[in-house]
């Protein structure tokens, strides 16, 4: 037997009695309706119903003293439905329903806003005409509360859980990327080489970018530039040139994870390419990534001051993994992306995020 059907068993007494007009005007029926852990309120149902009892627990979950109850309509009580009796108010609930007539959240004055079960039964008289309706109201509120304490529990586990994994995610791909690093540098420079650099900073990105979500509290959004400037850090570390410097200019923007991960691995692979590529048979240079608010929306610039790309040599490489990462930039992140490169003058890559209109 659950909570509320243990509460609302003195009910079927009362519905069981043959004569309930007789019982009500019996005082000691009403001293112990009066004294039953529940709230309970009695309508009269010939010509105009209204209310000619009311227990002190109806009184006190209704917020209504008895003079405030008694020859009134059900109507004067107040309460918002809540869950699958949404848009209800109590009162009339009560009038139109048959038994379990909804949750209600009562607000009464001098007393902290309760939540309860209401229900609403109709008493027939010997001849089977409607006579009585015995209303009963149920406080869920600490079961509730208590609900609600456990799902917030569970909650907080689930997250810690995810955190902890995203915690041996990270370690795990910083492992992958020692690996992958090991394995290029044990290989002559060229061709062969060069597949796993590029994977090892794709790799790098991902860690860097599961490093910044175990640190965010309670958060799903990630600050683009600060991930953007440690993915810099991480690049220029890895293939630092002498005479080559880094130009950094770095505004805060909250983006989701399925944004910043693309962005990210766009950025690591220009950086990259900028340092290994755009100064050949050059002493000195500058590679510069500004990711700036801008009128539009925010915009990310990565560009060199080198010798560009040569003749007939695209970016993205048709059919590789970078048109990929583009095209889902342009669809899941409305981005513009607008390359330029011409020999001697340099490359410019700028990734423009349209401002959200509301």
């Amino acid at each position: 037997m659950t909570a509320d059907e243990d509460e609302l068993a003195p009910v079927e007494e009362l519905l069981a009695t043959t004569d309930f007009a007789a019982a009500l005007d019996n005082n000691q029926f009403r001293r112990f309706l009066d004294c039953i852990p529940l709230a309970i309120a009695v309508t009269e149902l010939r010509n105009k119903e209204r209310i000619v009892y009311a227990n002190p627990k109806f009184q006190k979950l209704s917020g209504r003293l008895t003079e405030e109850l008694h020859g009134k309509p059900l109507t004067v009580l107040h309460g918002r439905g809540e869950g699958e009796s949404a848009g209800r108010d109590l009162g009339r609930a009560l009038v139109e329903g048959n038994e379990r007539v909804g949750t209600f959240h009562i607000e009464a004055l001098n007393s902290d806003p309760i939540l309860v079960d209401a229900y609403s039964y109709v008493i027939d008289d010997e001849r089977g005409d409607h006579a009585y309706r015995l209303v009963a109201l149920v406080d869920i509120s600490n079961c509730v509360s208590a609900w609600r304490e456990q799902l917030e529990r569970e909650i907080r586990d689930k997250d810690t859980a995810l955190r902890e994994l995203q915690h041996r995610v990270k370690n795990n791909l910083q492992i992958i990327t020692a690996l992958i690093r090991l394995e290029a540098r044990n290989m002559p420079m060229g061709p062969t080489r060069e597949p796993f650099d590029r994977l090892a900073g794709r790799v790098e990105s991902l860690a860097l970018l599961y490093s910044l979500l175990s640190g965010n509290d309670q958060s799903e959004e990630v600050d683009l530039g600060v991930y953007l400037s440690q993915i810099a850090s991480a690049v220029m570390n890895t293939h630092a040139v002498e005479g080559i410097r880094l130009d950094l200019r770095i505004e805060p923007y909250l983006v989701s994870v399925n944004v910043a991960m693309p962005t990210g691995l766009v950025v690591n692979e220009l950086l990259t390419n900028a340092l290994k590529y755009a100064f050949i048979g050059r002493n000195s240079g500058t590679v510069s990534l500004h990711s700036l608010l801008h009128k539009e929306g925010y915009r990310v610039v990565v560009s060199d001051d080198g010798v560009g790309l040569p003749v007939g040599v695209e970016w993205p490489k048709p059919g590789g993994l970078g048109v990929l990462i583009l095209d889902t930039l342009r669809e899941n992140a409305r981005a513009e992306i607008e390359m330029q490169s011409s020999p001697g003058r340099g490359t410019r890559v700028t990734i423009l995020f349209l401002r959200r209109v509301n």
